[in-house]
């Protein structure tokens, strides 16, 4: 039974059929692909995992990436043209967007200019240096218009490793999260591979994505290895993405 647990497997291995839902595939509008051949580039390495569904969030970020629907659709529509020119209909793509916590995230809100993941779900996040200091109150506003907050990557938000309690309070409160899986990993540092253990552990994973924005990304997921406990936490959490986002 030791010798079973401690057994490595690669995480791609297990990714076949994922809907992809929080990925920067949509090229030259935030700091994910540059370019529309960048995006092929990308698409065409996801089928290395046999991954074919795509919602693609990129950032809508006040100051920094201040998309709207038009340049995030005008993004999309570039992508599935060149798709169709190249003959690649192997791929089903939607998109949405990543909300960035800040300042001007409640008049999106207010004027519902906001991009939600098949129409009920808004994946938000917030800065990883600082709390957003309206998090609380855009939460309940985000739910009193009926939508199911998704808060993306919580594991990498270093300010509350120490204080876990702020997991479990903003779970209580219906505050969906989704875990990256390069948090599985080093890749952004042991303190982030820890938390996002303990809160996979802990069953307050609800879903998982890739949040590739380049080949390195893909690439460094491709040599993910994981024990196999770990894989059956994964595993049910792989499956609620499909079963929520297909």
């Amino acid at each position: 039974m030791f010798s079973f647990f401690q057994k490595k497997v690669f995480l791609a291995d297990y990714l076949h059929g994922l809907v992809d839902m929080h990925n920067h595939i949509l090229p030259g509008i935030d700091d994910g692909c540059k370019t529309v051949d960048d995006s092929v580039e990308l698409l065409n390495f996801f089928l290395e995992f046999g991954i074919s569904n795509f919602i693609c969030t990129p950032h809508i970020m006040n100051h920094y990436h201040p998309n709207t629907p038009n340049t995030i659709k005008e993004s999309y529509n570039s992508l599935k043209q060149e798709l169709s020119a190249l003959g690649l209909d192997k791929f089903n793509i939607d998109y949405a967007a990543e909300h960035m916590i800040d300042d001007g995230f409640e008049t999106l809100l207010e004027e519902n200019t906001i991009m939600p993941l098949k129409k009920h779900h808004l994946l938000i996040e917030m800065s990883y240096l600082q709390p957003s200091f309206n998090f609380d109150s855009a939460v309940e506003k985000i739910m009193q218009c009926n939508y199911f907050p998704i808060l993306a990557h919580p594991e990498r938000y270093i300010y509350y490793h120490k204080k876990y309690d702020e997991y479990k309070y903003y779970k209580s409160k219906g505050i969906q999260f989704q875990l990256n899986f390069l948090s599985l990993s080093g890749h952004y540092g042991t303190d982030i591979q820890k938390t996002a253990m303990k809160l996979l552990n802990d069953n307050m994973i609800d879903f998982c994505a890739s949040d590739a924005h380049n080949l390195k990304h893909l690439q460094a997921i491709k040599e993910i290895k994981i024990s196999t406990k770990t894989l059956s936490r994964i595993l049910p959490v792989i499956e609620n993405t499909i079963d929520n986002f297909y």
